[in-house]
C-alpha cells in the first residue's frame, strides 16, 4: 500500500463520521485515457488526494486521488496549507492514474 502524500500537512485534524479531508491538487491533471481535469477553482470539478477519512467513510482511503465538485465542502487551513473537509457522499469518482 502506497503513503499518502501529504505534503506537510497536519494530519491533526480527524474527519467524523462520514467527512474526508483532501488536499486539492494545484495543477491540471491528465489521465492515462486522456481526461483533462483543471486544477482552477472556476472549474466545476477538481482532482485531490485524500489525507484523513471518518470512521464512516466507508470506500476510499487516505492516499487516493478523487475527483469531487469545487464548490462542494469546506474550505480549511491547516499549518498554512489549504484543505476540503466533505462528505464521503460528495465524492464523484476515484482516479486511477
Amino acid at each position: 500500500m502506497r503513503e499518502p502524500d501529504t505534503r506537510g500537512i497536519d494530519l491533526s485534524l480527524e474527519p467524523l463520521d462520514d467527512y474526508v479531508v483532501i488536499q486539492p491538487s494545484d495543477e491540471e491533471s491528465e489521465t492515462n485515457l486522456g481526461l483533462i481535469i483543471p486544477a482552477s477553482t472556476e472549474a466545476d470539478c477538481r482532482t485531490g488526494v485524500i489525507t484523513a477519512v471518518g470512521a464512516e467513510a466507508g470506500g476510499v482511503e487516505p492516499g487516493d486521488k478523487v475527483l469531487f465538485p469545487s464548490e462542494a465542502g469546506y474550505d480549511v487551513r491547516l499549518a498554512g496549507a489549504a484543505v476540503k473537509v466533505m462528505r464521503r457522499g460528495d465524492l464523484i469518482a476515484r482516479v486511477h492514474d
